[in-house]
């Protein structure tokens, strides 16, 4: 599907991208045997009496950058460098010795070009950014739906971030711990215990279209720290998310809109559902940048409800042309 905003039709065939189902089989296969003997499809907790809470990951505003960097281009390395550039350097955000997590999207058992995922090219830029920036360990890592050893492997994202320095870090039944979310809905809820390991977390979120919130883009990106039954939360979707958005305030958010889920989401699988817009939007407040990004869904703020929640209480503004940003193609 073609695109308004600076796009360039998928490059690949029918028989390119069998050759890439192919090419990764073999990988999640292996990987597929080991998940299947791990993985539970009910995360549980891990036991214990106490009850965490959320550290505090995100950096101040600076009057010397930008609060949004929109970078539009081809080469994925070239726009999120010019993003972190833009924004300060990613010395700005990450610190000698940092634990630094990463999250993009992971959910789904699926090839890049199928855009249920981040890009992995996107995500293995953004860990070279941060051992570049001298971070002693970078973690990625997800609670995928699908199989995770699958998703990781077949999404690219594995051997990306290894590629580029990462560890891949598997939230198994055993990883997660019981934590206050302080909202709500998501009160005492079991998450990832990485996130309660790191000294910074980066969210990488894709942009794509969603069968119950309209979107799913960096707020919504936060359902992968969650354990438990998380389809519970369907029944009141827009203030969990906003619960999740005020609960994990990250330090950096970098949006994948290279390719853009436009119908048939979160899950995909048609390659006619992809519309290649090729932008990265990169900053700090997570409504700015999803309202940003509804323009990729026909969407406008007022369509998404759990935007004006979280804009009512605190976290972010949906007019994000208020801001200081600044607009480049690369």
């Amino acid at each position: 599907m073609s695109s308004k905003h600076f796009r360039k039709e998928p490059d690949i065939t029918r028989r390119k991208f069998l050759s890439g189902t192919a090419s990764t089989c073999a990988l999640a296969a292996g990987a597929g045997l080991w998940g299947l003997l791990t993985y539970s499809e009910e995360p549980v907790r891990r036991t214990s009496d106490k009850i965490y809470t959320f550290k505090k990951f995100r950096m101040p505003e600076s009057k010397d950058h930008p609060s949004l960097a929109i970078i539009h281009g081809t080469d994925i390395q070239k726009m999120a460098d010019a993003a972190l550039n833009k924004l300060g350097g990613m010395s700005r955000f990450i610190s000698p010795g940092d634990r630094v997590l990463i999250k993009p999207n992971v959910g789904w058992d699926r090839q890049p070009e199928q855009a249920a995922n981040s890009n992995p090219v996107l995500v293995g830029a953004i860990v070279d950014l941060c051992r570049k920036a001298k971070a002693a360990e970078v973690w990625v890592t997800d609670v995928s739906i699908n199989d995770p050893y699958r998703s990781f492997a077949r999404s690219g994202i594995q051997e990306a971030a290894e590629k580029s320095g990462g560890n891949i870090k598997f939230t198994t039944q055993n990883d997660f711990l019981l934590t206050d979310l302080k909202g709500k809905v998501l009160q005492v809820w079991p998450v990832s215990r990485y996130y309660h390991e790191a000294d910074k977390v980066i969210n990488i979120p894709i942009v794509k279209h969603h069968s119950l919130s309209k979107c799913t883009i960096a707020m919504k990106n936060w359902y992968g720290v969650l354990g438990g039954q998380r389809n519970r939360l369907h029944q009141d979707i827009n203030t969990s998310i906003a619960d999740l958005a005020t609960a994990i305030r990250p330090t950096l958010t970098v949006v994948d809109a290279t390719r853009v889920l436009v119908r048939n989401g979160p899950t995909g699988g048609n390659l006619s559902d992809v519309s290649i817009e090729n932008t990265i939007v990169a900053g700090l407040d997570e409504i700015a940048l999803d309202s940003y990004c509804l323009r990729f869904l026909d969407l406008k703020a007022e369509d998404v409800p759990f935007l004006t929640i979280g804009e009512i209480r605190g976290i972010g503004v949906t007019d994000w042309q208020s801001l200081d940003f600044v607009e480049m193609k690369v």
